[in-house]
Order: structure tokens, then sequence, then C-alpha cells
């Protein structure tokens, strides 16, 4: 499913509800249609906050589509938690509640990629319930290869048992 740029114009991305784990919340900053030239997918970007405080502690987007280059490089999730908050697994816990999110748009396997010397996103992945799948080389020709980047480890999440998110 959305494995193509024709695919990927049928995509809806939805206003979603903040999304809860105890003191955590997301809350949707922002949406982003499919942008053709640069083959990036339609995406969801959402703040990580203190639920009493709201005060923001990263960042997380889930990108929809099952391009090659999102599955082999990109992955499906990014996430960014800043240094003060570190450590208290805010970015795994993000992670799992964007499953239901990503199966309500029909992605039964999801996919996390991060560098291999990234030993904090590598945990954040295994506590979130990926397994490493494999390490793929970057090609030259690939914008990350331009800044820098070799390998990427790829884990695998399997949301076949994830109930979807109810939207509308």
């Amino acid at each position: 499913m959305y494995e193509t740029l024709d695919a990927l114009r049928t995509v809806h991305l939805w206003a979603v509800p903040p999304l809860y784990d105890g003191e955590l919340a997301l809350v949707l900053a922002e949406t982003t249609p499919l942008h053709e030239s640069a083959e990036l997918a339609p995406t969801y970007r959402f703040h990580m906050r203190l639920r009493e405080s709201n005060i923001t502690v990263g960042e997380i987007s889930l990108r929809i589509g099952n391009l090659p280059s999102l599955v082999v490089y990109y992955g499906h999730i990014g996430y960014h938690v800043d240094p003060p908050y570190r450590g208290r697994r805010f970015a795994a816990r993000s992670c799992r509640l964007l499953f239901p999110l990503a199966r309500a748009h029909g992605l039964d396997v999801l996919w996390i990629t991060c560098n291999p010397d990234n030993w904090a996103s590598r945990r954040t992945c295994e506590l979130a319930g990926g397994v490493l799948f494999d390490v793929v080389d970057i090609p030259p020709g690939n914008p990350l290869y331009r800044r820098g980047e070799r390998q990427k480890c790829r884990y695998r999440f399997d949301l076949r048992n994830i109930e979807p998110l109810h939207l509308d």
C-alpha cells in the first residue's frame, strides 16, 4: 500500500487529537502533503509535551508510505528529544503512541532507521518493540550520503496486532 507516488497522492492526513501516555502528550503540530519532486512522503509532525506543564520536550514525525527510499533509508518515524529530557523514554513511548495512527493508514510493517553509532536511538527502537532487521550501505547519490552518513540500521516493527486509530 502507498508504494508509488500515484498511491501517495491519495493519502488523506487527519486532524489527530492529542495522544497520551501518562505525563507525555503528542500534540499535532502540522501535516505535510506529498512533495513529489523530492519524493517526500505525506507526514504528520507532533510536539512531545509534558501533559501538566505543556512544555515541549521534543518532536516526532510519522511518514506515510512505502517508497523504497523511505523504507530503506529514512524510515517511517523520525524523532528528537531535547537534551534535558533524555533518558525518560519519551521517544520510545511516542513511537508506540503513533503505531495506531500508522495502522489507520494501512501500514502493517513500520521501519525506523538510525545511524549504527547512535546507541540511544538504537535502544529507543528496541524499547518500542523493534527488531534490528539489517544494516544497509547508503549509496553515494543519496542526500544522506552527501551529509556524511554511510550506513543505516533498519528496525522492523510488526503492526498487524495493533488496533488502528479511528479518525474521520
